[in-house]
């Protein structure tokens, strides 16, 4: 959504982008102002679902409050549970094809030739920030900041393994949807 009010050039897309050439992060006062955006779009008409948003409690509380106002309110939130060192296989694994996204994992789901994209033929890469050290930065943050949205949320979570084959975990998303 960011980048997308960016490119489009909204009243807040424009503050953020402001603020990201300053090589500052962008606030969330700002985030919460490109959610509202959103979330007035003919395409959430009927709901929305929100990935990776709200990372902290205060943003959840702005969430909360953002809804009210509309006389709404989060109908569920799902966390898919899987242990860290499960995600660093994950992470540390993937790899893309850069053109389309498609993505294969070296240790699950390997291309039929290494490094090589069934499809294409072209080459694959690994991201820049799919290492070790950075994931493990990023779960450090997602312990301290973002686990206590879920108990934020508690009455509205439903919590899956997402160490279950894929289809396994769809249905179960679907179910608590």
């Amino acid at each position: 959504m960011l980048r997308d009010a960016v490119k489009a050039q909204s009243e807040m897309g424009l503050k953020a982008k402001k603020i990201m050439e300053e090589g500052k992060l962008v606030g969330d006062d700002v985030v919460v102002g490109i959610i509202s955006e959103a979330l007035k779009s003919p395409d959430c008409a009927k709901g929305f679902i929100l990935d990776g948003f709200p990372r902290t409690v205060g943003q959840a509380k702005m969430l909360d409050e953002l809804l009210a106002k509309d006389k709404k309110s989060i109908d569920r939130v799902i966390n898919l549970a899987v242990d860290d060192e499960v995600l660093v296989r994950r992470v540390t694994g993937r790899v893309i094809h850069p053109a389309s996204g498609r993505s294969y994992n070296i240790f699950f789901n390997p291309p039929k030739q290494p490094m090589i994209d069934d499809i294409t033929g072209e080459p694959l890469v690994h991201r820049a920030d799919d290492t070790e050290e950075k994931l493990r930065t990023r779960l450090s943050e997602f312990h301290a900041k973002t686990k206590p949205v879920l108990d934020h949320y508690r009455s509205k979570v439903a919590d899956i393994n997402a160490d279950q084959n894929i289809n396994v975990v769809t249905q179960k998303v679907r179910e608590a949807l």
